[in-house]
């Protein structure tokens, strides 16, 4: 006996095409970070960190931000006037030109 076959059939009728779903957007939670005051940055550092912090700020660069990891030494990070090239002052006070410090974008 031969099967039927199976027959598809449109009908007509009044819907709309169905309507495109928007992704569901989350408000951004991050902010940006306030400004800190610049004696807070400094407090807490090492007098030859401040010698060489003073003679980097005659050259115009800028004390961003303090690293204080627990039971070490500060560790301050200075942007030159353009922000293309940091360095760290060491707690001698020496320059650590190429550290080894990852920042983000």
């Amino acid at each position: 006996m031969p099967s039927p076959q199976m027959q598809s059939t449109v009908l007509p009728g009044p819907w709309t095409a169905p309507r495109p779903v928007a992704p569901i957007r989350t408000p951004e939670r991050r902010t940006s970070a306030p400004t800190a005051d610049p004696a807070t940055l400094r407090a807490g550092l090492r007098p030859a960190q401040l010698v060489t912090l003073e003679a980097l700020e005659i050259f115009r660069w800028r004390l961003a931000f303090v690293r204080r990891p627990l039971f070490q030494a500060p560790i301050p990070v200075m942007f030159d006037q353009t922000g293309t090239r940091h360095v760290v002052i060491e707690e001698d006070g020496s320059l650590d030109e190429h550290p080894t410090l990852r920042l983000r974008p």
